[in-house]
């Protein structure tokens, strides 16, 4: 099983996080680090990659950014430092 998809979270020069999604985490960093990522990012550079989660699927992949991104601070944190958070899109699939 290969893994071509990332969903992932970028520590901004601020202080800031910034959340995606893409199918070369290193390109995607780079990309972020040369003013040619995201506009909330060009401004806060440098970034560094702060957490990632593999997916074999885009769409697994953007499902889990949107997951992510509807989270706080706090909790984007504490799946930084790798505790367990509960996201309502988790609970959901366990119900199905």
């Amino acid at each position: 099983m290969s893994f071509l998809n990332y969903t992932y979270m970028l520590k901004c020069s601020d202080g800031t996080l910034y959340t995606g999604w893409t199918n070369d985490l290193e390109k995607r960093v780079e990309a972020h680090n040369s003013g040619k990522g995201a506009k909330y990012t060009k401004a806060r550079r440098p970034v560094e990659l702060a957490y990632y989660e593999e997916f074999e699927t885009k769409e697994q992949a953007m499902k889990r950014e949107y997951a992510i991104k509807q989270l706080g601070r706090k909790e984007k944190q504490k799946l930084i430092a790798g505790k367990k958070v509960k996201l309502s899109d988790e609970r959901k699939e366990k119900e199905d």
